[in-house]
This record gives structure tokens, sequence and C-alpha cells, in this order.
């Protein structure tokens, strides 16, 4: 039995292709932004795409992409900045802030075997009666079995050291989390910026590969390409002359990770949205005078380096600073599997066994 994938808030498409290298198939895309659009009808031509605010989706148009006879999953990854403890500008009234009663609005129309979520972790400490929260609940009074946690993606496999908060809720049986495949006591050592970054040409700050448009840096201006020659692999400002110093940073200790590199033979810092900006985090390259190019910070979410990226390169990075990790998210898809037998058997969910 296959699992047919409807993916809200798509993005680029990396939940779904996390979902189709697990064996899943993915049946639609929604995202309202042009750019991630185009990268996900490039990447993704089997799937129907609405390039459509959420709000002004009918749950009829998501019913009629459904197939007949299979189980359905809906994956809902929902614009995580409102609840971002690094945003502190944004207003309780911002309308993300309800994106998520809209997917829930789906849900409960439409009751897929599998509902998935990935965000922030915090997300879920934003009151008692928060979005999450309701959410949550609406799920649990639906029949849902729901479980959450805060997951590392670097148990996985995963070369950046990013956390995000991950529900599993399934109808009919156990929901499940992933058990890590990485890291103490699993046998396997945590994915380097070597193992998946690797092998790429050498780029001058501003270059583009002639072969590869997505392996493209950013422009450097003159002093921080000073600033960047002085650095040493996996180091930061530290190794600095008084003259390379910003202001800012002057007898202040803190933010170590602005105007760093990475090293080669360890984790990635967690990639953002503004992942290909030397200035903006620990995102130079370990031993070339540049920050990494999108196609090297696609390699650490794990993107296959054949997946192609639509927009300017600013668009590009970020649409792979927001992407969820494809391997994390095959992992979320292969225990979603590994349940489907067990849900064929009748397994009680966890509710029903704790109520017997």
């Amino acid at each position: 039995m296959t699992v047919a994938v409807v993916d809200f808030f798509s993005g680029c498409g990396g939940t779904s292709l996390g979902f189709r290298e697990a064996g899943m198939s993915i049946v639609a895309g929604i995202d309202n932004d042009p750019d991630a659009a185009s990268t996900y009808r490039a990447n993704f031509p089997e799937a129907h795409f609405f390039e459509r605010d959420i709000r002004t989706l009918t749950v009829q148009e998501i019913k009629k992409t459904l197939p007949k006879r299979t189980s359905i999953l809906f994956s809902g990854c929902a614009p995580c900045q409102p609840f971002s403890a690094q945003n502190r500008s944004i207003s309780q009234d911002d309308p993300r802030r309800f994106l998520l009663s809209e997917f829930q609005r789906f849900i409960l129309a439409l009751s897929p075997d599998f509902v998935v979520v990935e965000n922030v972790p915090g997300l879920q400490k934003v009151g008692e009666t928060g979005p999450f929260n309701s959410f949550v609940q609406a799920l649990e009074d639906h029949g849902y079995d729901v479980a959450c946690k805060v997951l590392s993606a670097l148990d996985y496999g995963v070369p950046q050291m990013r956390k995000r908060l991950v529900l599993v809720a399934a109808r009919g049986t156990m929901a499940l989390i992933p058990q890590s495949t990485h890291g103490s006591g699993n046998g396997k050592k945590a994915a380097t910026f070597r193992d998946w970054a690797s092998g790429l040409p050498y780029l001058e700050a501003g270059e583009t590969d002639p072969n590869d448009p997505d392996h493209a840096a950013m422009s450097l201006s003159p002093l921080n390409l000073k600033r960047i020659l002085a650095t040493a692999e996996g180091k930061g400002r530290e190794t600095w002359g008084e003259d390379l110093l910003l202001d800012c940073h002057r007898g202040h200790s803190g933010h170590s990770d602005v105007y760093g590199r990475l090293a080669w033979d360890r984790p990635a810092s967690a990639m953002t949205t503004r992942c290909l900006s030397y200035s903006n985090g620990r995102y130079g390259h370990p031993d070339q005078p540049r920050a990494i190019s999108l196609r090297e910070a696609a390699c650490l979410q794990t993107f296959p380096r054949d997946f192609k990226f639509h927009g300017t390169l600013t668009s590009k990075g970020r649409q792979v600073g927001n992407a969820v990790p494809p391997l994390l998210a095959q992992r979320i898809g292969e225990t979603i599997i590994s349940s489907l037998p067990a849900r064929k058997r009748g397994t009680r969910t966890r509710s029903q066994a704790h109520a017997a």
C-alpha cells in the first residue's frame, strides 16, 4: 500500500522529496511563492501544484487531487517566522500566526490518514491556547493519535546543527516519531560538510559554475574578502587584526558565528534563509575565499545535486533555508510506511492503549 501526499506550504519541496524517496506518491503541492512554485513544478512534474494562498483554497479543490483506495498524508510546514525566537518584531496580529488553523480546516474536512507538521522549537510553548496547542487538541478530538518531539536533524544523518519541532498524527494506528540513525548508540558518526558538500568545482566570490547555475556564490566587498582571507577553517573573527573588526564586535565575545568559516570535518551551522551571506552566520567556505554556494547549501540540507532551483540567487537561498531537509523527511516517511502493516491489523492507537 502506498501513501499519497499533499504538501501544504511546500516551498521548493524538501518534504515532498523526502517522502518521495521514502516510497510515497506526491499528488499535490501548495505554496504562494512564485519562485518556490517554479522550483517545485520543475522537480515534481507528477504533482498538481496550487500557486495560491491557502486561505483562497477550497476543500473541494484538494479533494479532487486525492486518489481512491490509498492512504493519504497531509504535510503542513507553515511559515515559522511568527514563532521564531530570533524574531522579536512580529505582531500578535501577524496573519501567518493563523495559517496552522487554515491547514486544520482541510484536515478536519478530509480526514487524511496521516498528518505531519514541522516547525520551529518553541511553537508548542506559545500559550496553552496558542495556535499549536489548539491544533493538537483539534486533531485529538477528531480521532488522531498525536506524537510530537523536537528533533535534531544531525541525529538523522543531516550534516547541520538544526533542531525542529516535528508532529506526526495518525488515524487507526499509533503515531510514531522516527528513531535516530546517527550519533551515540547508533554506530554512525554525525555527517559533516565533507560528506555532503565536497568535490564541487572551485569558485571565487561572485562566480557561477558554467556547468551548474546553482553552484553560485555571492559577491564579497573588498573588506569582507580581507576578513575571510584572515579566517582559518572552522574559525571566526578571533584570528582578525584590529583593522578588520566591526565596531559592534569590539569588546564583545558573542555572535561568534558571524563572518565564520565552516569546517570540513564537522557538521555545518543550521541553514537559514540567509545562508549564502558571509556576514549573516558561519557560512564561509572551509578554505575558499567566499561564502558557501547555493549548491553547497542545498547539499547541506541533503538535496541531491541534480535538484534544480528557480529564481534569483537570493530567492534560491531563501528556498533552501526554509526547506525541511529531505533526509529528515525521508526518515519520517519511512517510519510512517512501516506503520502501515500494523494499521491493516487494526493495532490500537496510543490513546486506546492508555485507556485499556
